[in-house]
């Protein structure tokens, strides 16, 4: 069987990082030589986990999948933490050589840090994910709001990703904290599920539990496309969830009109040309008498569209907030917002750090969140 050159150059390269690690630490550990080949036997058995972990879904014998894949995403976690703190502990070392501060304790003592730190890291960023999300309330002011929607409110949850490493007690634990809020809506924007209908569906049924006075509202997130969307918006629907494509209701809510719109994911058009996402279309025959008009977007990327469309708030995802340092620095390369409440022209964006995780089961400076959002009467 021939091996694809794609996967040849990142396992290659995966290599070389884990030679990076082992050659700028192990030999500079102030510990016996038999602790230093635990550390070369810890190396080579990441650089096997971390791609069969990336791989398991393929895997499909279960538990066997699953059980892979936690092993793998957990050493992915852990390698990940080792490879920033080498190499944040390399440019130390070269700034205390060009201060004169270079020794031999300092090369030990920061050789032993950073397993320990990344240790550290990766267990509190293990507690940090698995845990249920904390309620993270904002209030959105909107210029004259109508005295009826003052207060109105939004459950919002977003990427929780239901796949290998989160199953039906993780989102049923989410679930009843949602419904706890007792919100006027609930919006689940995109990246629910990693994985296949007939893989998951088990796992997504508490989403049928979801409890508002409108309502549960659904749009897709890039994930969905990844796992057959075609699949998936039936199935949620089946949960009683609503699915919005490009497409916009009209609550009632105490008399007073309220415009919850929903769009497809910015880049479903690269799997379904039919699902192009489109803000304007989704306003279409909205009525003019509406004080406020709502889009939920997966990605932030939405908002300049939105802006344009004369929406008052965009409620967003897909960036995790970075999930753990350092990948939270790279978020604003591809998306405007990386997390909270933000203003583009006319138009607020809030972006959820996300409700669960992606990949390694880790969380660190990110908090996973249920978000509360409150509408309120801007000051005058």
């Amino acid at each position: 069987m021939r091996i694809p050159r794609s996967i040849v150059v990142i396992f290659s390269l995966l290599a070389l990082l884990h030679v990076y690690i082992g050659t700028r630490i192990l030999p500079s550990l102030p510990v016996a030589p038999v602790v230093q080949w635990f550390g070369v036997l810890w190396l080579l058995a990441s650089l096997l986990l971390v791609p069969a972990g990336l791989l398991a879904p393929s895997i499909r014998q279960q538990p066997l999948s699953d059980r892979v894949a936690w092993a793998g995403l957990l050493a992915l976690g852990g390698f990940s933490s080792l490879f920033v703190l080498t190499l944040l502990r390399d440019v130390m070392l070269a700034v205390a050589w060009l201060s004169g501060l270079y020794d031999i304790e300092l090369l030990a003592w920061s050789a032993a840090a950073v397993p320990l730190l990344a240790g550290a890291i990766t267990l509190v960023g293990f507690i940090n994910a698995r845990r249920t999300a904390r309620v993270v309330n904002v209030d959105v002011p909107i210029d004259n709001l109508p005295d009826a929607l003052h207060g109105f409110t939004i459950a919002q949850i977003s990427d929780i990703h239901v796949g290998p490493t989160i199953k039906h007690g993780y989102l049923d634990a989410i679930v009843d904290k949602v419904n706890r809020l007792d919100a006027d809506m609930v919006a689940v924007t995109g990246d629910l599920v990693d994985g296949t209908v007939s893989r998951l569906a088990p796992h997504t049924a508490p989403l049928a539990k979801l409890k508002a006075r409108h309502g549960a509202y659904f749009v897709t997130g890039n994930h969905e496309y990844y796992s057959n969307a075609h699949a998936w918006i039936p199935e949620l629907r089946r949960l009683g969830l609503r699915v919005l494509m490009n497409e916009h209701v009209v609550l009632r809510h105490d008399g007073a009109p309220l415009v919850v719109a929903g769009v497809t994911d910015f880049s479903a058009h690269h799997f379904d040309p039919s699902h192009r996402s489109d803000p304007r279309r989704a306003l279409a025959g909205a009525p003019a008498q509406a004080a406020v008009k709502v889009l939920l977007a997966h990605q932030p990327r939405s908002a300049p569209a939105a802006a344009d469309a004369g929406f008052d708030l965009q409620i967003s995802g897909h960036t995790h907030g970075g999930q753990f340092y350092p990948w939270n620095l790279f978020v604003p390369m591809q998306q405007p917002f990386t997390a909270g409440l933000n203003r583009l022209r006319q138009l607020w964006v809030y972006t959820s750090r996300g409700t669960g995780y992606w990949g390694p089961p880790k969380r660190f400076g990110a908090p996973s969140e249920i978000t509360h959002l409150r509408l309120v009467r801007a000051s005058a």
